[in-house]
């Protein structure tokens, strides 16, 4: 700030009005301060300014980098978070990170609430959650505890799904499962229902939320005697590892089989890949967590907020009438 005031001829208590956005400096003063600020490459020292005040307005993060769409989720939530005010402290689990070592990092930030997207072990529940701040859960595992819930609507994307394929003529639709991981029991439970209320019989083959696991699964079903009209996998990823795996061994999508994914992320958009699957829309997701965490800091005792995003189908090029049509 010294420099700053050097800079302009002005005194230092001037500057640090200035740039504490105070009453006492004229418009003209403050444009040459922060014209000053912008040619020497001055930036307000957050943390510094953060230590001074009663609240942080910071929000902290935690997530993985693997999952697309976590990756489209943390992207909304930084545009979501700047809108209302709120900064984020993005806390990446990795092998050499745990959910404690990052918790513990973000709660020495100041944080003001916690936006938990995934867990250790990309699994489906959750613990070790710090009970002093508020916690939103957005897309990924459930806690062990009662807590703000803001996710995708399973039943309505599955059953879009479903649907779809019916429509197309399939009726030996097969469903490789997400495994242990968040949603996967949910998205299976809806895909058997919506199977037996066209009266067609259930198939599931156990996954994971992997291009590996997709994979596997397209192998199992190609040892089949007979291989079924359509696969629907859990995630995209799984989908996407399905149809490497399929391509490999010349069987024709959807000519021959058709294949359906779930979350629409940026590789099912993929002009080589071009996957139906079900679209939601991160911003909504994202605004929809953060509503909920900043108004449990204002008022901590209100009702939970239980949130299920309604997602759209997205028909391209990877679903066809039944081959047996």
């Amino acid at each position: 700030m010294k420099d700053l005031a050097d800079h302009v001829g002005v005194s230092r208590q001037l500057v640090s009005l200035v740039l504490r956005d105070l009453p006492g400096a004229s418009a003209d003063t403050r444009r040459r301060v922060h014209e000053a600020a912008a040619e020497l490459g001055y930036h307000p020292d957050a943390s510094a300014r953060m230590l001074r005040g009663r609240r942080s307005f910071q929000l902290g993060v935690v997530f993985t980098m693997r999952e697309p769409f976590e990756a489209d989720l943390v992207e909304a939530l930084i545009g979501e978070a700047a809108a209302r005010g709120y900064s984020l402290v993005l806390g990446p689990l990795t092998t050499g990170r745990s959910q404690a070592d990052v918790i513990a990092q973000l709660l020495g930030q100041r944080i003001e609430g916690l936006v938990v997207l995934a867990t250790d072990d990309g699994g489906a529940a959750m613990s070790g959650l710090p009970a002093r701040i508020p916690v939103v859960q957005l897309g990924g595992p459930i806690a062990d505890v009662q807590l703000d819930d803001v996710r995708v609507d399973d039943a309505i994307g599955i059953g879009l799904l479903v649907d779809h394929l019916v429509s197309l003529g399939h009726r030996q639709i097969v469903h490789a499962t997400g495994g242990s991981g968040p949603n996967a029991s949910s998205r299976r439970d809806e895909y058997v229902g919506a199977m037996r209320r066209h009266g067609l019989e259930p198939d599931v083959v156990e996954s994971a939320y992997t291009e590996q696991a997709g994979s596997a699964a397209a192998v199992a079903l190609l040892e089949r005697p007979t291989l079924p009209t359509a696969l629907m996998a859990a995630n995209d990823r799984c989908a996407v590892g399905a149809l490497a795996t399929l391509a490999r061994r010349n069987v024709a999508v959807p000519e021959t089989i058709s294949v359906v994914g779930f979350d629409d992320s940026s590789v099912a958009r993929l002009p080589f890949i071009q996957l139906t699957t079900v679209r939601h829309e991160p911003a909504r997701l994202a605004a929809q967590a953060l509503e909920a965490i900043i108004a449990r800091i204002d008022d901590p005792d209100r009702p939970t907020v239980v949130h299920r995003d309604a997602p759209e189908l997205v028909v391209r090029q990877s679903t066809g009438p039944a081959r047996d049509r």
